[in-house]
């Protein structure tokens, strides 16, 4: 797999094209979020070549004229790539390879999940690219369906991954290995397809890293950040899990139809670095679910600490109104008397005596006196 950089290291994967050159996919991606996929071709027919024991001999121009030069004998097959083709041309290609009505269907309508079906001579493979969108930070999926005959590899791509350009140009570099016909070219497109994962597989530690630190940043925002990702790295689940049990499928039939030793390492790499990406993807759900777990764990020990300070801050609150109560309780008690003794009445007691004057003050005083002491043992003052 090739070397897996952090994400400031890597060239953006997003294509940029004029406003005018753009259009409107005619299938909706698998991923529930809408992405502006910019069409390779205006035309569904990318490539197709016919092969001679690994070396290109003929580069018909259309489907029709690739099935007239295909002459179906040992050593020659035909690689044919589509790029979201309609019903009609699907149809068409059924025709002349033969394929199932089951598996063209399934082309037709895409959304599949990876899967691996074999219908006499016919291998259908269901496969989820993926790409990592630096600038929104998102994980873009593509899906491709291979029809693999003993004659034939028929690609459908339903995505702008994976790029299957670079996988053809690497075989017609190597004829040795193209030698080996459809098989080679199954196994080829697979080791892209797995080694695609690997930026993926960085973007999504670089976020984690990221997240990680808003969490113990206090960052009241990460709750969402962490629930996003968490969605992006169960689809990219959906995408890699799938794939370990179409290589075990293909590892099982090693024997029974003559696979080449070589192609057979060749599929083992494969398998090891699918095993290490299903490995590294269940380890990044599990991180998400450790880390939004003690998000939450600090999030309740915060709002604990605001609890606690509100709650200090009524207890002093209270405190401060015991002490008010208190003091506006000793005060209120000579108000009463002296308002009682303030009425201009004659027949008020202790009124034309010598004493009452300071015994008024007195009983002002004693009341006072025995209000503090009470206030006071109950630690109101």
């Amino acid at each position: 797999m090739p070397e897996w950089r952090p994400r400031s290291l890597r060239r953006s994967k997003v294509a940029r094209l004029p406003e005018e050159q753009r259009s409107e996919a005619p299938e909706q991606s698998m991923d529930p979020r809408s992405q502006a996929e910019t069409p390779l071709a205006d035309r569904p027919l990318i490539d197709t070549a016919i092969y001679h024991e690994g070396v290109r001999v003929a580069t018909p121009s259309s489907l029709a004229e690739t099935y007239r030069q295909l002459p179906g004998e040992d050593g020659t097959m035909a690689w044919i790539g589509l790029y979201r083709p309609d019903e009609k041309e699907l149809l068409a290609a059924a025709e002349e390879f033969d394929l199932h009505k089951l598996a063209v269907e399934d082309a037709i309508v895409a959304h599949q999940r990876p899967k691996i079906e074999r219908y006499g001579d016919t291998l259908f493979v269901v496969l989820r690219a993926a790409r990592y969108l630096d600038e929104v930070e998102e994980v873009s999926f593509g899906e491709l369906h291979l029809f693999i005959g003993p004659h034939f590899v028929l690609t459908v791509r339903h995505g702008q991954a994976p790029d299957l350009s670079v996988v053809r140009r690497r075989m017609e570099a190597d004829p040795d290995l193209l030698r080996h016909g459809p098989e080679a070219v199954l196994y080829a497109i697979l080791d892209n397809v797995v080694d695609g994962y690997a930026p993926v597989i960085a973007g999504l530690q670089n976020d984690i890293d990221e997240i990680e630190t808003e969490v113990f940043g206090a960052d009241p925002y990460v709750s969402r950040r962490i629930y996003e990702l968490s969605r992006e790295v169960i689809e990219f689940q959906r995408a890699t899990r799938p794939l370990l049990s179409i290589l075990r499928s293909l590892e099982a039939g090693f024997e029974k139809y003559g696979i080449d030793e070589e192609l057979q390492r060749y599929l083992r790499d494969v398998t090891d670095h699918a095993t290490t990406v299903a490995e590294r993807v269940d380890g990044f759900r599990q991180m998400l679910d450790n880390i939004l777990t003690v998000n939450a764990t600090l999030v309740t020990q915060a709002q604990n600490e605001e609890m606690k300070k509100m709650t200090e801050a009524s207890l002093a609150q209270n405190e401060e109104i015991k002490k008010i109560s208190a003091w506006a309780a000793i005060l209120f008690a000579p108000t009463l008397i002296g308002t009682v003794y303030g009425m201009n009445f004659d027949f008020m007691p202790e009124l034309h005596w010598l004493g009452g004057y300071p015994f008024a003050l007195a009983l002002m005083a004693a009341v006072c006196i025995g209000l503090y002491a009470i206030f006071k043992r109950r630690n109101w003052l």
